[in-house]
């Protein structure tokens, strides 16, 4: 498994735990008994003050007999007196701590966790994705293999055989250097970075991409025409990527290369170079049948 996908699983595994988490709270949390009411604490109140009350007797009257005569004494100096307020309806102000979090108030805050939880995934697979390579894989320099080893491979007598490389999602090409002085006003003219290799026998090597410039497709060899054929909308290139027949609007887009002091050809896949269609040609198309 590649770095993201285990850091993608690492984090659906969180979200699951949490989940988990937030759901067993809830369980846990139904089956324990509410906060008491208002009304409850009142009467609680009320109870606990009865069983604390003392007996009158002959020598200390009641409290409660010491009320009355005092009320019914004011009740003559001042008129009747208010009835009394009765204690289960009297207002008690109940502190947080007493009464707790609510199921709702609980619920409200495990989305907002869960949804939290889901923007900081999304949050870190955007970066993720929109993060650099740093090195390895397509956008960055791609080594291709000892130079020589490919040149073998790009011949079959006097056939040229495309050679592709999937990590860098190029064609490998061979092209003539003196073509670029027997061709004036060429695609490759003042880009010497396109071609690399040739010094000892002529031939360089060109990586072109295998998109089509049109609307994106894999482009496949064409080996019996010598070029590239489209098989979405048909369009055309020759050998070197140079436009000949179709709606694609430019030639194929090429990457820089280099030869190391290894002797390994480097595709640059982050430098991609685009051309206009090519009035002067380097190379005949097609030099057989179509296979598009």
């Amino acid at each position: 498994m590649n770095p993201t996908t285990i850091f993608a699983v690492a984090l659906i595994a969180t979200g699951v735990l949490a989940l988990a988490g937030i759901l067993a709270v809830a369980v846990r949390r139904g089956n324990e008994p509410g906060p008491m009411t208002a009304a409850e604490l009142d009467r609680k109140a009320l109870e606990r003050d009865r069983s604390r009350r003392v007996e009158p007797t002959a020598e200390a009257p009641s409290a409660v007999a010491t009320l009355e005569r005092t009320e019914t004494e004011t009740e003559t100096e001042a008129g009747p007196a208010e009835p009394p307020v009765d204690p289960m309806l009297q207002r008690v102000e109940v502190s947080e701590n007493d009464y707790g979090v609510t199921r709702r108030q609980f619920f409200n805050r495990a989305l907002l966790a869960v949804w939290g939880l889901f923007l900081a995934q999304f949050g870190l697979f955007s970066l993720a994705f929109l993060w650099p390579k740093l090195k390895g894989g397509f956008g960055t320099k791609v080594n291709a293999g000892k130079l020589l080893d490919i040149k073998e491979q790009l011949f079959d007598g006097a056939t040229i055989v495309p050679l592709h490389n999937n990590p860098a999602q190029a064609w490998i090409v061979p092209f003539e250097l003196k073509l670029l002085e027997d061709v004036p006003g060429n695609s490759f003219e003042n880009l010497p970075f396109l071609i690399a290799g040739g010094e000892d026998d002529g031939i360089g090597i060109m990586a072109m991409w295998h998109r089509c410039v049109h609307l994106g497709c894999r482009v496949p060899e064409c080996v019996p025409s010598q070029g590239f054929e489209c098989p979405c909308h048909g369009s055309k290139y020759n050998i070197h990527g140079e436009y000949e027949a179709g709606p694609a609007p430019r030639n194929l887009d090429r990457f820089a290369v280099e030869v190391n002091d290894a002797g390994e050809l480097i595709i640059d896949t982050g430098n991609v170079v685009q051309t206009p269609r090519a009035k002067n040609k380097t190379a005949m198309y097609p030099q057989g049948p179509f296979c598009v």
